[in-house]
């Protein structure tokens, strides 16, 4: 697999406005512990292949193996609502996996790290595919990050603090 960094800049009209707005913490924020455990737990053990979380509007959205061409969106009461995680079936972790169920940690650390990590430039939403192992970022500047989860967890001091 190439290892490749991608970088995709967005609308220049929001960059432009980057420094006179700032993150506003929301239900997500009050709760990230639970919102990466459960979606950590969703990619580990319960056949969710692709999360993304959606720290800004508070949802997140769901790949399934059993369905993977009807992704799922849930809301922030329906996410962190007690019994959430009980629609969803214990299911082995797949083979074919690029990334290793223990790294899945590593990564979602990383995420909620950068949506904390600067007032102005923070994550407003980030995703994990286990299959292809590709960590997605879209930053309140608009830009896009799509980088291979190996090299996204190198960089970890050096680019993310």
């Amino acid at each position: 697999m190439s290892r490749r960094w991608l970088q995709i800049r967005g609308d220049p009209s929001i960059r432009q406005f980057l420094f006179s707005q700032s993150r506003v913490d929301n239900e997500f924020d009050d709760r990230l512990d639970e919102v990466v455990d459960c979606v950590g737990q969703l990619l580990r053990e319960r056949g969710i292949f692709h999360a993304k979380i959606h720290f800004s509007s508070g949802q997140v959205t769901l790949w399934s193996m059993a369905d993977p061409f009807n992704y799922q969106v849930h809301l922030k009461d329906e996410f962190l609502a007690p019994g959430f995680m009980k629609a969803f079936a214990h299911t082995i972790y797949p083979r074919n996996a690029a990334v290793p169920p223990e790294r899945i940690r590593d990564v979602l650390d990383i995420i909620r790290t950068l949506r904390h990590k600067d007032d102005a430039i923070y994550l407003r939403s980030g995703s994990l595919n286990i299959i292809n192992g590709t960590v997605g970022l879209v930053f309140s500047c608009d830009g896009s990050h799509y980088i291979d989860y190996q090299e996204f967890i190198q960089h970890r001091e050096d680019v993310y603090g």
